[in-house]
């Protein structure tokens, strides 16, 4: 392992890639008809269900899941332990693409995409929805500000303003990342308070007024996770040297924020007498299933030394842990909300299964792609080791 950011030498066009270029032109397709006829063509929404798992997965799932980014800033930057530098770009050039990719998902999600602008003009500073829209926004700036020196290392000899505006955002960079820390906390907890003022919409398994602490310590909580899954999936696939000498000390702070989340998130469900709606419906069962699978199991795991020191062993409990977060966000944005005007339960449809594949599938193709040309990835490849 080495603390050199560097661009990685394999070839780009893999198996894997074509097939992440497969999914992306199967979306691409039903973008297309979602855009010349409208959402009803390719979703189960109307207006009772006015949002499905675009908001859910794409959206609410997918800034919980880029949380990495401010995660390890704070860490690396702010609390200046240098020694996580490594996992500190990837983690940021994650959280970006993670963040441009929930843009996109509200712009597709909107009925009137075209008219996305209208909040930045006519604010509503009342609104909770209005500080996410802000607050997500310049937080996607903010990440794309902070990946420039990565870019201009590669093409700033060959653009001279790109080098010129990288030389003055490197004086100011620790006021970007100060900014991007607090905007990650206020539109990480604001996600919650969307969720609040809709009491009568709720199942009360997951309603509380205490939504957005919980909404921001599980964001927390799955940064780090988010981290070892990704540098995981990034070193097995592009063949490189493992990084667990930083992952397993960054694995204690992981079970660290994962404990506070979960005894904040259990204290406050026996308080509200939650327990009482666990009635063995389809909505405890999810209820269980986030909890246990997705909470406790991977805490206990992360609690044993011989667990955080396993290469395979860190990867399934920080799976585990971003699963969790994943269902989470699921179930408070679609399982638990129930329209009292709805005729029908919400099921997608395939094209709205088929947009998402394929979103996850851009943000993928992309991360190769950035990975492979611009110094990201500091392991060294497994030949140059041995």
């Amino acid at each position: 392992m080495t603390a050199e950011p560097r661009p990685v030498d394999r070839c780009f066009w893999t198996p894997g890639v074509w097939m992440l270029t497969a999914l992306m032109a199967a979306a691409a397709l039903t973008l297309i008809l979602r855009f010349a006829f409208g959402l009803g063509m390719v979703t189960n929404l109307d207006n009772a269900h006015p949002w499905g798992i675009w908001i859910g997965i794409d959206v609410a799932a997918g800034v919980a899941l880029a949380a990495g980014g401010f995660t390890t800033a704070f860490l690396g930057h702010i609390l200046g332990r240098h020694y996580y530098e490594p996992v500190t770009r990837p983690a940021l050039l994650t959280a970006a693409l993670g963040y441009t990719m929930v843009a996109f998902a509200v712009f597709v999600d909107l009925g009137r995409s075209w008219a996305i602008w209208k909040f930045l003009v006519f604010q509503n500073h009342r609104s909770v929805l209005f500080e996410v829209g802000i607050c997500v926004m310049t937080y996607l700036l903010v990440l794309w500000i902070e990946l420039l020196p990565a870019v201009a290392a590669r093409l700033g000899r060959r653009v001279r303003l790109l080098g010129w505006i990288d030389r003055g955002v490197r004086k100011t960079m620790g006021a970007f990342i100060i900014l991007g820390v607090v905007l990650s906390c206020c539109h990480q907890s604001s996600l919650g308070s969307l969720m609040v003022i809709a009491p009568t919409k709720l199942h009360p398994l997951w309603y509380t007024p205490w939504l957005p602490l919980h909404f921001l310590l599980s964001a927390i909580a799955v940064g780090f996770p988010m981290v070892v899954v990704e540098t995981g999936l990034a070193t097995r696939s592009l063949h490189l040297d493992s990084e667990m000498p930083v992952l397993v000390p960054l694995s204690r702070l992981a079970a660290a924020a994962l404990g506070v989340a979960l005894v904040v998130r259990l204290g406050d469900f026996v308080a509200r007498e939650s327990h009482l709606f666990i009635d063995g419906s389809g909505a405890s069962i999810s209820l269980l299933v986030e909890l246990v699978l997705g909470g406790v199991l991977p805490l206990i795991m992360l609690l044993i030394p011989a667990v955080r020191r396993s290469r395979g062993g860190l990867f399934v409990a920080a799976a585990l842990v971003v699963l969790g977060v994943l269902i989470n966000r699921i179930n408070v944005f679609v399982v638990a909300l129930s329209p009292p005007f709805a005729e029908h339960a919400y099921v997608p449809a395939a094209g709205e299964l088929i947009i998402t594949a394929g979103s996850v599938a851009a943000l993928m193709f992309l991360y190769r792609a950035a990975v492979t040309y611009l110094p990201i990835l500091s392991a060294r490849k497994l030949e140059e080791v041995h």
